[in-house]
């Protein structure tokens, strides 16, 4: 199965349902399916052909949609790139996964040429929504083709998309997923969050990533996606309850952010079935004000590019039995492994460790990539003689099963000798009332290495000292990890999906020096 065949299953049996509803447009299935066909004739006519590397440079917006479903119709492979981020980083993915053309909105017109330079062989084929000095309209490059309708019989081992890794943590790699990867997550999903009612999304966060990947999955079921081309708390909040939402998904960071809303708690959220989050690690007291203001519909799922969207899965039901528990500890985990994938815990000798053993997560399966492109030995370092994946992060699997991720295997911070995951101290700076975000590295330090610092961002409005953070920490942590020192910020780095950039953070302790630990 391709992500058009799902499509096509949801268009046969909803074809007047609205498929996509953007400030007022509705298109139901019959007219974007109609609209896939004449996308897709286009691009062969053009002489894009199975597995060629299409990408679209464009916000949330439906004509993109439509546009990416015409490219799966037509066999190509799909390279996202985020609109939020610098020309000089999407041109840096474009080159690395050697695309072939690409397919712009007009509010990115002034960037073509510099883009054009930096990618001297990238073919720009057309405009999203009108003609520019760049490229004719998408309108007017399907009529001058004039194309028939193309059927490509894509197998399970080409090409569903070309990933970057972003570049978060390091030096952004391609990953090659197939459409055996698409299968499995699209399979994956709908096993563990059935719809009980024709399915609503209201698709905020960035199209090209999670947020995206979401709605496709949900098309077999007749999906309605609602999009929202800019995150605002707002207008968010308004658009769950005028639309009746069913499904949505937003990183913890964004979160955070409708917790703060003054207003949050006067919409109506008695249509939401399941509000998914993943990305980052979420504040188990934030999890807990969510499930308040929202009901009982969060739902977590843990994976990565390499791996992408639901390795594990942390269920409603799970969610509200874990707030029933004495210690609550299981809110602080992302869940268990998915139907279709194995998760586990390794040391570095490549042996899979028992409960409570900290150790660095791996998994297997259909859901992990075909590999990096053109990077064999990248490939082969984070591969096990025996075929598990690497993921890079460190945590531990309880008795019951529960994956707890610790952190990356790069952010852990060595203090006098000692091991200090980062995230275990930005869990306790979250329970601080004043406390928006945060995120804490190791700096240099003469005695200790690295030391503790952590790094705030508080509450429109709110107040908060150095003492009393150290102070709620050394009554939470041992004294081992109680942060040397405490930086308040008006707004911590992030990255275009709404990660906090801990590197960049980290960079500024380090430049200059001969090595980062």
């Amino acid at each position: 199965m391709n992500i058009i065949d799902f499509f096509d299953y949801g268009a046969a049996r909803n074809p007047d349902r609205p498929f996509l509803i953007n400030d007022g447009t509705v298109k139901t299935y019959r007219e974007s399916q109609e609209a896939t066909h004449r996308i897709a004739g286009a691009m062969a006519h053009s002489g894009l052909k199975l597995g060629s590397r299409v990408a679209i440079y464009s916000p949330n917006d439906d004509i993109a949609f439509e546009c990416l479903f015409g490219l799966f119709r037509a066999g190509c492979a799909w390279v996202p790139i985020n609109a939020r981020n610098s020309v000089k980083e999407n041109a840096q993915i474009l080159r690395n996964a050697d695309v072939d053309a690409v397919i712009f909105h007009s509010s990115f017109e002034g960037i073509i040429p510099e883009l054009n330079a930096a990618c001297p062989n990238l073919r720009i084929v057309a405009c999203l929504d009108r003609n520019s000095t760049h490229a004719p309209s998408l309108a007017s490059w399907i009529a001058a083709s004039n194309a028939p309708r193309v059927q490509i019989d894509a197998s399970c081992d080409d090409l569903y998309g070309i990933y970057s890794t972003g570049g978060t943590t390091g030096a952004p790699k391609s990953v090659l997923q197939t459409n055996l990867v698409m299968e499995t997550k699209v399979s994956t999903f709908l096993i563990h969050t059935p719809p009980t009612k024709p399915p609503v999304y209201l698709l905020v966060a960035p199209w090209t990533h999670a947020g995206g990947s979401v709605a496709q999955c949900l098309t077999p079921h007749g999906v309605t996606v609602v999009v929202v081309p800019k995150f605002d708390p707002h207008t968010v909040l308004r658009a769950i309850e005028r639309y009746r939402v069913t499904y949505m998904f937003l990183p913890p960071t964004a979160i955070y952010m409708l917790l703060a809303y003054p207003e949050v708690r006067r919409f109506g959220y008695s249509s939401l079935e399941y509000f998914l989050y993943a990305a980052a690690p979420m504040s188990a007291e934030k999890l807990e004000e969510a499930i308040s203001v929202f009901g009982p519909v969060m739902f977590q799922t843990y994976g990565q590019v390499e791996a992408p969207t639901i390795c594990t899965v942390f269920t409603r039901e799970e969610h509200a039995e874990a707030l029933n528990t004495p210690d609550r500890r299981r809110l602080r985990s992302c869940g268990r492994a998915s139907s279709l994938t194995r998760v586990e815990i390794m040391d570095d000798d490549e042996k899979l460790l028992p409960p409570e053993s900290p150790g660095e997560i791996v998994v297997r399966g259909n859901l992990v990539m075909k590999g990096y492109y053109k990077d064999p030995k990248a490939t082969a370092e984070i591969t096990t003689s025996n075929g598990w994946h690497r993921t890079g992060d460190i945590g531990l699997k309880d008795a019951d099963g529960y994956i707890y991720i610790i952190d990356r295997k790069r952010d852990m911070i060595i203090s006098g000798g000692f091991n200090i995951y980062p995230s275990e101290v930005e869990q306790v700076l979250w329970m601080h009332p004043a406390v928006q975000d945060c995120t804490v590295i190791g700096i240099p330090h003469e005695k200790w290495g690295e030391a503790v610092h952590a790094v705030i961002e508080l509450k429109p409005g709110a107040k908060a000292t150095a003492e009393e953070i150290m102070v709620l920490c050394r009554e939470k942590l041992g004294a081992i990890k109680v942060p040397k020192s405490v930086e308040f910020c008006d707004e911590l780095p992030r990255s275009p999906v709404g990660k906090v950039m801990k590197r960049a953070v980290r960079d500024r302790y380090w430049a200059g020096r001969d090595r980062s630990v």
